[in-house]
């Protein structure tokens, strides 16, 4: 008897899959050479979108209370500022393969930062949010140039589309915000 239990002990052990919890994939960027991290030094306001997050998980862009719900709209103005606005990000003109001259952000980084008590769920709500925002502007680019989905470009393709829009999320380490 105790070597049949052994037997079915060491089979489900064996025939059983471990889900294990990934976390977030975010892949770290290379660090920069020396050049590019002088210009680092020089970003101006207008190019970085704060998103803040406070221990009760009330969410502020910019300085203003902002929705969950408004806040994938809000990061699409500003990656791509489409009307060319003085407070969004400043664009230069660059030589994109498959898209030939195009204007592009030069430096528009997402800044979040939130309290040490923010809940998991509302920073995860937040970073889906984000990540959606590029998401959005990349597939709707893909349509328009390809008529593709962007997952569904070559890696060329889709390497070109990431020059337009480079996602460039910052993420400060939690600090006390909304007090507690």
């Amino acid at each position: 008897m105790a070597d049949i239990a052994f037997l079915l002990l060491i089979f489900f052990l064996v025939a059983t899959t471990m889900d294990t919890d990934t976390g977030l994939t975010r892949q770290m960027p290379p660090l920069p050479d020396e050049e590019q991290q002088d210009d680092n030094k020089k970003i101006k306001d207008r190019n970085v979108f704060e998103v803040l997050i406070s221990s009760q998980d009330r969410l502020l862009v910019e300085g203003e209370p902002t929705s969950i719900n408004d806040l994938r709209e809000a990061t699409k103005e500003f990656i791509a500022n489409p009307q060319n606005k003085s407070d969004l990000p400043e664009k230069v003109v660059k030589e994109i393969p498959y898209f030939g001259q195009r204007e592009v952000p030069k430096n528009a980084i997402i800044s979040l930062k939130n309290d040490r008590g923010t809940s998991y769920s509302m920073y995860i709500k937040v970073q889906n949010e984000l990540v959606a925002a590029y998401n959005e502007l990349r597939n709707s680019l893909a349509q328009q140039s390809f008529g593709k989905k962007y997952d569904q470009l070559d890696k060329d393709k889709q390497q070109a589309i990431k020059e337009i829009y480079p996602q460039v999320i910052s993420e400060a380490e939690p600090v006390n915000i909304g007090g507690n």
